[in-house]
């Protein structure tokens, strides 16, 4: 008997080597960042002479290069490192996953052979650990916070440690490099910490199609077998990712997919068509995972705009409006309400990943008021929101109001 993967994995295939279409693949060239590789680079050197390199802040927007730049410079610090027998490395943390100060400072005291918890001890005592295992040898350890404004929504207190923890080390010398979305994130800091932690600073711009295409380009050659490329597939690629703020990790994904879907449909080639089915796939895929994680309070933020969608027959709603659904969602759930300030910073958190749409708009001798609207498809929303059982009786009441609008 045939086993069920013996025609999935039989056939030749258009991939040479899949993995280096991903984002998480560090090139031995990054085209269009020489500028910034050697900004970081002029910058860091200071480690390498035993000195402390300048705290760093990174900005640019997703798909820029920024992670990517951070992990090309840093393999080629520590391989220097090594070559001159300096003890300088960099430890790279998520501050999506690592969002508290408690949660850095445990990760950074087990990277130093200390046995800290996850979880239970006082925070001052876990970077007193964390210091203790740093301070055991002369060296240069460089922090990459990615994601850094996650960090700084819930409070600065981690930035201010590290920013100022030299003072208190008799060996080791530390530095960090944040890496940011959002221009607009010190703002959330304290004066002190946003002039040490900024002390230099690198913008990534967007790329633009053009330069996109040099990036699919060499990744193709790796990636593909021989001519499996129609001619109008990178430059689609290209353009497709052009018009997403030149974002290179949504190129690289578009050209991946399209691969995958030829390959699964044993096509000889990856053609245009391909190109168009992975982009509606990726869009698709995108808000569904937004959506999904999204806290349950977001998610009745967001049925109420639904909510009032079906309602109203309109498409976009003043902040009030909204807030007021969002207490009767919350009543009809039997939760209890936030504030509207809060549920206005949800609203924010919302319009940053692209869920809805929110417009400051005057109404003259009435004051100002948000407007906000659905950015993406219902159809998108809808079913996602449906899979969650918390929201059960809120989903009865959106599945009664679309059918009343029929």
């Amino acid at each position: 008997m045939e086993n069920l993967f013996d025609d999935l994995i039989s056939a030749g295939g258009i991939f040479v080597n899949k993995e280096v279409l991903r984002s998480t693949y560090i090139p031995e060239k990054l085209p269009h960042r020489e500028m910034q590789i050697k900004s970081l680079a002029d910058i860091l050197s200071a480690a390498l002479k035993g000195e402390t390199p300048s705290n760093i802040v990174i900005y640019g927007k997703s798909g820029t290069g920024k992670t990517a730049t951070v992990r090309y410079v840093s393999n080629e610090l520590e391989r220097m490192g090594r070559k001159m027998d300096s003890k300088c490395f960099m430890i790279y943390i998520n501050s999506e996953v690592f969002d508290t100060q408690y949660r850095v400072f445990a990760y950074l005291a087990r990277v130093f052979n200390q046995n800290v918890p996850m979880i239970g001890w006082p925070t001052d005592m876990v970077y007193s650990e964390f210091k203790a295992g740093i301070d055991t040898d002369d060296r240069c350890v460089i922090v990459v916070l990615d994601e850094v404004d996650r960090l700084a929504v819930k409070g600065d207190s981690a930035l201010y440690n590290l920013s100022r923890i030299n003072s208190e080390l008799n060996n080791a010398r530390v530095s960090i490099i944040g890496i940011s979305n959002d221009l607009t994130f010190t703002t959330l800091l304290d004066q002190r910490v946003k002039s040490s932690l900024g002390e230099e600073e690198i913008i990534f711009p967007p790329y633009n199609a053009d330069q996109l295409q040099d990036i699919l380009t060499e990744r193709a050659r790796m990636a593909f077998h021989f001519s499996r490329l129609a001619d109008g597939v990178i430059p689609l690629c290209a353009a497709f990712a052009a018009q997403e703020h030149g974002d290179a990790r949504r190129a690289l994904d578009l050209l991946r997919v399209s691969g995958e879907i030829a390959d699964r449909t044993k096509s000889k080639m990856v053609t245009e068509d391909h190109v168009r089915q992975a982009s509606d796939r990726l869009e698709a895929n995108s808000i569904v995972e937004v959506i999904k994680t999204l806290p349950v309070q977001s998610k009745i933020v967001l049925s109420s705009v639904l909510l009032l969608r079906k309602e109203r027959n309109k498409k976009r709603f003043s902040s009030g409006e909204v807030y007021n659904m969002y207490r009767r969602s919350c009543n009809h759930l039997g939760m209890e309400p936030l504030t509207q300030r809060r549920v206005s910073d949800l609203v924010a958190e919302l319009d940053i990943l692209g869920l809805v749409n929110a417009v400051l708009v005057s109404k003259g001798r009435y004051g100002r008021t948000k407007e906000i609207a659905l950015s993406v498809p219902e159809g998108y929303v809808q079913p996602v929101l449906f899979e969650d059982y918390k929201l059960k009786a809120l989903v009865s009441d959106i599945k009664v109001k679309a059918q009343m609008t029929l």
